[in-house]
């Protein structure tokens, strides 16, 4: 089997000391940084996403994979940033004022972590400022805003007029999601995508930052 693949596996299988020590066997067989992230722990979680998705697997199996992506990472690391390596973008996550529920939100990072995407997550409670203050220091393409509460949604609304009102819509993409959200509200407020979970938004932020 190639290395790339055993690495695959065993990130699926959500054994990180496996994952890790493969990752190093990877780079001492002078296989590139970028080789192993794309096609050993990206691919892996790719695959963890879609069964995920089909109800193949649940969210114990999700974090344990996650834990794993994280073990390889912190080999390829050192190296990505030696190679400058870039990531496939910056994303600013966050659960919206008012509302304390991050379960999903976490899921939803740890997973764009997977796939090579540079996550700031703001926690939960956050303010529409909050957010798009944060976009812009840290230069990232897109915000992904959760909520889990009716009362809390406006803010999202918030968050997207406050882009419009700083003239960074354009540059900004917007991605909602949560128990009670869902598409015909995310274009109501003019957001750009809906997604309805962790696997799904890893999907929709692909496109919209490709």
């Amino acid at each position: 089997m190639d290395r790339l693949e055993e690495i695959s596996r065993a990130l699926q299988q959500g054994d990180e000391e496996t994952v890790s020590a493969l990752t190093r066997a990877a780079l001492e067989e002078k296989r590139s940084a970028r080789e192993v992230l794309e096609g050993g722990l990206i691919a892996g979680m790719d695959v963890v996403g879609d069964r995920f998705r089909a109800h193949e697997v649940f969210l114990p199996d999700v974090l344990l994979a996650a834990r794993a992506m994280i073990a390889g990472m912190e080999v390829l690391r050192p190296v990505l940033l030696a190679d400058r390596v870039p990531s496939r973008g910056k994303v600013v996550i966050g659960t919206v004022q008012g509302d304390l529920h991050d379960i999903g939100k976490n899921l939803v990072g740890v997973m764009l972590r997977g796939a090579g995407f540079d996550v700031i997550d703001l926690g939960s409670d956050v303010s529409p400022e909050g957010f798009v203050d944060a976009a812009l220091e840290n230069e990232a393409r897109l915000i992904g805003m959760s909520a889990l509460l009716t009362t809390t949604m406006p803010v999202m609304r918030r968050v997207v007029a406050l882009l419009s009102e700083r003239g960074l819509r354009d540059r900004i993409r917007v991605i909602v999601g949560g128990a009670p959200v869902s598409t015909d509200f995310a274009r109501e407020i003019g957001a750009d995508s809906y997604a309805y979970d962790a696997a799904n938004a890893v999907q929709r932020v692909e496109d919209l930052l490709r």
